[in-house]
């Protein structure tokens, strides 16, 4: 209601301005604006499936609208009440309750199937990220390496994941590094989150979270149980400096 009021004002001012003034052209744009505002707040849920498949992402239909949630392609807020929205939650029927899933220095319980990479309805089409669910599956694996950078003009200055243009400078968009990979993304593939790096664990014992893309995050939140790394091979001098890993062999 208040935006169809807006709109209604809007029109109004346009009506009572100067014709080809610079304040009606600025008047239309807001119009425009306003307008495009109000198709994306209705709401098409009767129309949108209740599951949809995108690169290997197995989609559900929320039917929470409570809960205010961030869009992993557009990097807003997802609207509830009045915005059709899914969570890719893997597998196949009901997805499984859940709270969100947990960073992996916070909480070591297992994962549900899917990566919960969350999004609009209408962001869907965008998606280009891969779900994380199937590369632990494929190949249930860490790097090794801390933070083995090899510089943005290597990613031709784009982000690594949806390639779009960064800079360290901020121009067009701010390139944030990703301590697990070492790669550079974009503010809307790279939310700051923190999570123990195991490659910084496993050589230098050092549980310190660090900033991870979302990507990673993901993944290894969804690894955090999985048996794979063999200490003893991969970094034996290890248990002469832990009393713990010793206790443990």
């Amino acid at each position: 209601p208040q935006l169809r009021r807006a709109i209604e004002e809007c029109k109004r001012v346009i009506l009572a301005l100067p014709e080809h003034s610079e304040r009606q052209k600025d008047a239309v744009v807001r119009l425009i604006h306003l307008r495009l505002k109000l198709q994306e707040l209705k709401d098409p849920a009767e129309d949108e499936p209740n599951i949809r498949v995108v690169l290997e992402h197995r989609f559900y239909k929320e039917k929470s609208k409570s809960v205010k949630q961030m869009c992993d392609k557009c990097s807003t807020i997802i609207w509830g009440l009045i915005q059709t929205w899914y969570t890719c939650t893997g597998g196949s029927g009901t997805p499984p309750p859940r709270p969100c899933i947990p960073h992996p220095h916070t909480d070591t319980h297992l994962c549900p199937p899917g990566c919960y990479y969350r999004c609009h309805s209408k962001c869907l089409p965008l998606v280009s990220r891969p779900c994380v669910r199937a590369q632990v599956s494929h190949q249930a694996e860490y790097q090794l390496s801390i933070c083995p950078e090899s510089g943005l003009d290597s990613q031709d200055y784009r982000c690594a994941e949806c390639r779009a243009p960064i800079s360290l400078r901020g121009v067009p968009s701010e390139a944030r590094q990703c301590d697990y990979t070492g790669l550079y993304y974009c503010s809307s593939c790279h939310w700051n989150d923190l999570a123990v790096v195991p490659a910084r664990a496993i050589h230098n014992w050092d549980f310190e979270p660090r900033k991870v893309s979302r990507c990673s995050m993901r993944y290894l939140a969804l690894m955090v149980s999985r048996p794979v790394l063999k200490l003893r091979e991969i970094n034996p001098l290890l248990f002469n400096y832990v009393e713990e890993l010793v206790e443990i062999r």
